[in-house]
């Protein structure tokens, strides 16, 4: 893989993965207010954004996986990083919706 498709993929990964911690954020906060329907559609977005990190992440696993090696940077690190860190942050984020959803009114302030 040549330089720019490398850098191409960690950035991929990079903004996507925040893109899906901030949007678990926003659902937090929306729960929080009992706005559940929209704290749901939030996840679904940090979920469309999670696919896209995943096919960065992809097509450097591919390149791997085709003998090309893929030269491990503190750049490729810190994009695995926020990948990781991400989805931890949405599978939380999503249990707290649950738990907020449950509080008394929860469901009516929607």
């Amino acid at each position: 893989m040549e330089d720019t498709a490398l850098m191409q993929s960690i950035m991929g990964l990079i903004l996507h993965s925040g893109n899906t911690k901030s949007e678990c954020m926003e659902a937090i906060q929306l729960a929080k207010k009992g706005e559940i329907s929209a704290a749901k559609e939030k996840i679904e977005l940090a979920n469309q954004s999670l696919v896209e990190a995943h096919h960065s992440q992809t097509a450097l696993l591919t390149q791997e996986a085709r003998g090309e090696k893929v030269e491990v940077s503190i750049l490729l690190i810190h994009a695995q990083d926020h990948l990781m860190n991400s989805i931890t942050f949405r599978d939380l984020a999503k249990e707290m919706i649950d738990l907020y959803e449950r509080l008394p009114g929860g469901k009516h302030q929607q």
